[in-house]
C-alpha cells in the first residue's frame, strides 16, 4: 500500500511589504529618553543628599501646579542648587540641568507644544543671561517642535558669546533652516566662538557656507585681523 505524498505549500519568494516608519510628532524633542535620563544622572552627582530632595519637591510642585510654580524657582536654580560645571556636560552648569528639568517638569502638568514654548520665551524674555542660557540649554529635551525657533534667532543676534554658543546646540541643528543656520555659524567665526560648540557642523556645512567663510577669511586678511584658526573646517567644502 502505497502513502499518498504530503502536499507543501510552496514557499512565497516575494519580500514581504514593510510599513513606513511613521513620521515623529510635530511637537517632538530633538533628545531621546536616554539622553534625559543621562542627564539627570549627572545633575544627581553634582548634588548631594539635601539638595537632591529638594530638587524633588521643586520638581513635584511644578507638575501640580504649573507655570507658576516656576516664578521662584526658575530665577533662583543657582542659589537653591549651585553654580558649578555639570559633570560630563561642557559648557553645562547645575543651575542649567536644573532649569532644563524645571522646564521639563511642566509636561506632566500637561503643558506641551506652542503652550510650552510660551512659557519658555516668558523665561528668557524676563530672565538674567544665566537664566536666558538655561531656557536655550532646555530647548532640545522640550517637546515644542519648532515653536521656539525664535528664542535662536533673539539669541543669535546677541553678542553675549554664552548666549550664542547655547542657541547652537541640538535644538538649532534640527529646526533652523539652513539659511540661518549658515548666518549662525558665520556669527561664530566672527565673534570667535569654537565651531566644535556648534551642534552638527559636519552633517550640515555646505558649499555655500564654505563659500562664506572664504569671503570672510579674505575680508579679515585685507583688513589686518586675524583669520579664526578653525575657520577651515567649513571653508574646504567643496560639493
Amino acid at each position: 500500500m502505497t502513502t499518498a505524498p504530503t502536499l507543501t505549500r510552496p514557499t512565497s519568494t516575494r519580500p514581504t511589504p514593510t510599513r513606513p516608519a511613521a513620521a515623529p510628532p510635530a511637537d517632538a524633542c530633538v533628545h531621546d529618553a536616554l539622553t534625559l535620563r543621562t542627564l539627570e544622572e549627572s545633575l544627581r552627582s553634582a548634588l548631594d543628599q539635601e539638595h537632591r530632595a529638594r530638587l524633588a519637591d521643586g520638581l513635584a510642585v511644578v507638575a501640580a501646579d504649573g507655570p507658576r510654580a516656576l516664578d521662584r524657582r526658575f530665577p533662583a536654580a543657582g542659589r537653591d542648587h549651585g553654580r558649578g560645571p555639570l559633570p560630563g556636560w561642557a559648557g553645562w552648569t547645575v543651575e542649567d540641568a536644573v532649569r532644563t528639568l524645571l522646564l521639563r517638569a511642566l509636561t506632566r502638568y500637561g503643558t506641551t507644544g506652542a503652550a510650552l514654548a510660551a512659557e519658555a520665551a516668558e523665561r528668557y524674555a524676563h530672565g538674567d543671561a544665566a537664566e536666558r542660557r538655561g531656557v536655550l540649554r532646555a530647548l532640545p529635551f522640550l517637546p515644542v517642535g519648532d515653536h521656539a525657533v525664535h528664542l535662536v534667532d533673539d539669541a543669535v543676534r546677541t553678542n553675549d558669546n554664552r548666549l550664542i554658543a547655547a542657541a547652537l546646540g541640538p535644538y538649532a541643528r534640527a529646526h533652523l533652516d539652513q539659511y540661518r543656520w549658515r548666518q549662525a555659524v558665520l556669527k561664530c567665526l566672527f565673534t570667535g566662538i569654537p565651531l566644535a560648540r556648534v551642534s552638527g557642523l559636519n552633517e550640515r556645512r555646505d558649499a555655500e557656507l564654505a563659500r562664506m567663510a572664504r569671503a570672510f577669511a579674505t575680508e579679515r586678511r585685507a583688513a589686518g585681523r586675524p583669520v579664526p584658526a578653525d575657520l577651515w573646517v567649513v571653508a574646504t567644502l567643496d560639493h
